[in-house]
């Protein structure tokens, strides 16, 4: 399985991003589609994940800013990242986990500054 993520890059503060993530491959269904993200000098974290029946979670940093969807058709994960704020800024990677394994993409640069 491959992911492959697009859609970062320099945004000023308060505005908006929206990043994709194709996976290809075998990919084992059910499966959860997520984004995670590390800036410089902190642990990756989880910024939000969706299973293919729909269910959501988000953390709470993102919470009202963040939307993740995802079609599974094209077996593709979307972040809507609205509001955005200097410290949303990080790699961004996206992750698909379902049979016993993990699969991460290459991560995308998001920059929120001014």
């Amino acid at each position: 399985v491959q992911l492959q993520a697009s859609g970062g890059g320099l945004v000023q503060p308060g505005g908006s991003l929206r990043l994709s993530c194709a996976a290809s491959g075998n990919i084992f269904r059910p499966n959860l589609m997520a984004w995670y993200r590390q800036a410089p000098g902190k642990q990756r974290e989880l910024v939000a994940v969706m299973s293919s029946g729909g269910t959501t979670t988000y953390a709470d940093s993102v919470k009202g800013r963040f939307t993740i969807s995802r079609d599974n058709a094209k077996n593709t994960v979307y972040l809507q990242m609205n509001s955005l704020k200097p410290e949303d800024a990080a790699v961004y990677y996206c992750n698909l986990a379902g049979g016993l394994t993990t699969y991460w993409g290459q991560g995308t640069l998001v920059t929120v500054s001014s």
